[in-house]
């Protein structure tokens, strides 16, 4: 695509952009009286005008009929997951029956490895990625000291090589063939919260199969950002968060994904609750867990409304964009970030771009490592307007999100960037 750094170019594909009137649904932070460049959608989306009236009319709903809420409101509160399943598992490519909005991230990956990490004395082995995002790590090591394992010896960690920033497809394969009969679980992000490199789910998944482990996701980052075939890749069981390219409110509701050949097996081992038992004798209050068929029958605890309802309006808006419409937009978006970027580089290399340059290896995330005084050139963008997200030891990451970002946005920040890079060699 032809791209020019010019606010009239900018202003003009704005112009043609079909998913532009989803913008107005959107709240942006002011910073100096004026509209924030909001490039956080990695960490927090932004609300949007659907996510908020349904939040209020659920409070409305208290308010009016308090506990009778649960089956008087105009969606009742105990079968409130039949109006979110629908859109969301078009956006993770599932049936409907394999996905459900329950609790956090971190607690269903807990929750799904009780069914799904099985070790034993000679298959107990984890492959993952080095550097994943902590919550990860944080819960491989714990699985494994549970089980009574060491981290160093059940978890496979892989690097990029030496010099590069992303891993290659070939070698995540190559380990996991290499580790064969001993892998009980392969557990990778979908999308690399560091670098933005999107992983190849699918190859990823076909081998962990084929050496016989179990293979899961966890798509913090990938949901709601790049286009998802849960299904069809054969992928075992994934988690992900709401909270942030999905929109939905800071510390909104998680979900997950569970193979539908998993829908019916009672016999698998997990942490069972209320929320997950037979919702046709749920209130009859007796012994003997009968799980609901599918991922619902992983659910614990009683829904929380209010963070289901900020999800349900989010994923209305989705479910209007599309996804396919979404990511070309995403990919000529962060395209165009990319070319703004690039043109600071033509006399010295300012920073370097560590996201991988093939736009289907990423999603709408470019992350910057600056050579030379980058806490400093952060502050000062965030000073100019900018909200975006700092990473130690200096990374800068960038998501425009193609939701509710324009490339006028993209001009606006390559504009404070120049101001910013400016200031920052007057004081050196």
């Amino acid at each position: 695509m032809h791209y020019e750094n010019t606010r009239a170019w900018a202003e003009a594909m704005d112009a043609q952009d079909s998913l532009a009137p989803f913008r107005k649904h959107f709240s942006f932070p002011q910073v100096n009286r004026q509209e924030s460049i909001y490039f956080c959608g990695n960490s927090l989306g932004l609300q949007s005008d659907r996510s908020r009236h349904y939040v209020n009319q659920e409070m409305e709903n208290w308010a009016q009929y308090g506990v009778e809420g649960h089956f008087h409101a105009e969606q009742p509160w105990w079968k409130y997951y039949q109006v979110i399943r629908p859109a969301l598992a078009k956006v993770v490519g599932a049936k409907e029956q394999e996905v459900a909005a329950i609790n956090n991230l971190t607690t269903n990956l807990h929750f799904l490895l009780v069914s799904f990490y099985r070790p034993t004395t000679e298959r107990y082995k984890i492959i993952m990625e080095a550097g994943a995002f902590p919550s990860d790590m944080y819960a491989m090591e714990s699985q494994v000291k549970y089980h009574g394992f060491a981290y160093e010896d059940a978890v496979v960690e892989i690097s990029p090589r030496e010099g590069e920033n992303v891993l290659r497809t070939e070698d995540i394969l190559d380990t996991i063939r290499e580790h064969g009969e001993s892998v009980a679980l392969v557990m990778f992000s979908g999308l690399q919260y560091y670098t933005g490199q999107v992983f190849e789910m699918e190859k990823i998944t076909r081998v962990g199969h084929e050496v016989g482990a179990m293979v899961g996701f966890d798509l913090a980052h990938a949901a709601g950002n790049v286009p998802l075939k849960l299904h069809a890749w054969d992928v075992d069981f994934a988690t992900w968060c709401s909270y942030k390219y999905l929109n939905s409110g800071p510390g909104g509701v998680s979900g997950i994904f569970v193979h539908e050949r998993y829908a019916n097996r009672p016999d698998l081992p997990r942490f069972a609750g209320w929320w997950g038992h037979n919702e046709g004798e749920r209130f009859m209050m007796e012994k003997g867990f009968d799980p609901m068929p599918g991922a619902l029958g992983w659910g614990v605890s009683n829904e929380n409304i209010l963070t289901a309802a900020s999800h349900r309006g989010s994923l209305e808006l989705f479910d209007q964009a599309g996804m396919e419409a979404l990511r070309a937009k995403s990919i000529q978006l962060t395209g165009y970030l990319q070319f703004i970027l690039e043109g600071f580089n033509t006399e010295e290399q300012v920073f370097e771009i560590i996201t991988p340059n093939d736009p289907q290896a990423r999603g709408c995330q470019l992350s910057i490592f600056i050579h030379k005084g980058g806490k400093k050139l952060f502050d000062l963008l965030t000073e100019g307007g900018m909200i975006a997200d700092w990473r130690e030891p200096n990374v800068i990451r960038l998501a425009p999100t193609p939701m509710y970002n324009s490339f006028t946005d993209v001009h606006r920040f390559g504009e404070l960037l120049a101001l910013s890079l400016e200031k920052l060699l007057a004081t050196a």
